[in-house]
């Protein structure tokens, strides 16, 4: 293990550097069926800010990709499509990184005015078009500091098989995994195969969408689905068939891994070179498998924070989730996902480089069992996007010996 585990968050270190004042631009919504869970998240995140240490401008995305500045005051609660932001802006041809902001109709027909580049933008953008690289790459041609992973990590963590491919390479347990494409769809004497070699019990996920949406769990078994020569049988075939176009609905590429019998943990990383990991926690459902209405909304989902484990299962856990930040090259922030299976193995599941921040999400709620309170945790990502934004400013590009 490169970097000692604490025994609980050491809060303070980095977020005394931070400048007196720190102009913190949050970015919300966007282009992505987890639209309406950025929102939630979103209004958290302003209500935690500092006002004595940021002056925070929330700028939301709606889901036709136009820029708004909502009010800086939390209230962002989305309540479904067309309704979650106001069409009224779009983006603004001014200086480098800036913002445009339409404050008319949304036909451009209102006062128009630039607000200066920020200091450090905090994506709290979940799913494709935010967490995905894209909206890091957009930051980094502008020169802009922000919060989280970078553009690689934030790409390959977002695509499943990519990061199952990763990992598989570094060494990183998880659970077994095939990858299918739309324009290579599997015929059901596939289908069928592909239930036999991972079990009767699968799920079939989208590669590129989080917070469970478009997941559907398969048992071909309680479906009376099997022959009894233990082969798959049609009903089985079928039911992933559906799932399959399911998840199809979301992206051109899905992923069907393999079902666990065991412990669904959960552990929070904050860090850039020496990241650390927080305690676990335990998500306990009576639902087949922790779904978006589960996470969201309907709150039959419990927690258990910390896990009840034993000091060295727990330690274990901890060093595997940095493990995996740094084998995905993560930075900033992740919330590392992993199974505890019945026969004691740990399994990683999936990395969500920007984790939700609603009052249930797990990864402040985990920092804050570990020491380190929602405030805190905010101050702690802005100063490790000013640290990684300083790290890449001093790269050279001047091409040769520029001594």
């Amino acid at each position: 293990m490169p970097h000692p585990l604490p025994t609980e968050a050491e809060p303070g270190g980095r977020a005394e550097r931070l400048p007196d004042r720190v102009r913190l631009v949050v970015l919300f919504g966007g282009r992505s069926a987890e639209h309406d869970i950025s929102c939630i998240s979103a209004s958290h995140v302003l209500a935690a800010a500092d006002p004595g240490r940021y002056e925070v401008v929330p700028i939301g995305i709606t889901r036709e990709g136009r820029f708004v500045e909502a009010r800086p005051d939390g209230q962002l609660a989305a309540s479904g499509p067309g309704t979650s932001l106001q069409e009224v802006l779009g983006p603004h041809a001014g200086s480098p990184g800036a913002v445009g902001v339409d404050r008319g109709d949304g036909n451009g027909d209102g006062e128009r005015r630039v607000m200066p580049t920020p200091t450090v933008v905090l994506p709290v953008l979940h799913g494709p078009n935010g967490e995905d690289g894209t909206i890091q790459g957009m930051l980094e041609v502008l020169d802009t500091p922000y919060v989280g992973a970078g553009v690689l990590a934030s790409a390959v963590a977002m695509d499943k098989d990519m990061a199952k491919t990763v990992m598989h390479a570094k060494g990183i347990p998880q659970t077994r995994w095939r990858t299918l494409c739309r324009h290579r769809r599997p015929s059901p004497s596939e289908l069928g195969s592909l239930l036999e070699e991972l079990g009767p019990i699968v799920y079939v996920k989208p590669a590129n969408m989080g917070s469970s949406i478009g997941v559907t769990r398969v048992d071909s078994a309680s479906a009376g689905a099997d022959h009894v020569d233990g082969t798959t049988g049609d009903a089985g075939v079928n039911a992933l068939g559906a799932a399959l176009d399911e998840a199809l609905r979301y992206d051109d590429v899905v992923v069907v891994e393999a079902g666990v019998q065991g412990r669904e943990l959960e552990c929070a990383v904050l860090g850039n070179d020496a990241p650390q990991a927080s305690v676990l926690g335990e998500v306990l459902t009576d639902a087949e498998f922790y779904d978006y209405g589960d996470k969201y909304f309907n709150g039959t989902a419990r927690t258990a924070i910390p896990a009840e484990l034993d000091e060295a299962t727990m330690r274990t856990g901890r060093e595997l989730a940095v493990r995996t930040f740094e084998a995905l090259r993560c930075s900033g922030m992740a919330r590392v996902d992993m199974f505890l299976t019945d026969g004691g193995e740990f399994l990683v599941n999936e990395v969500n480089t920007i984790p939700g921040f609603t009052p249930i999400s797990m990864y402040p709620k985990l920092w804050e069992a570990s020491g380190l309170p929602y405030g805190a945790l905010v101050d702690e990502l802005v100063a490790l996007a000013l640290e990684s934004h300083g790290r890449r400013s001093a790269h050279s590009t001047v091409p040769g010996d520029a001594h």
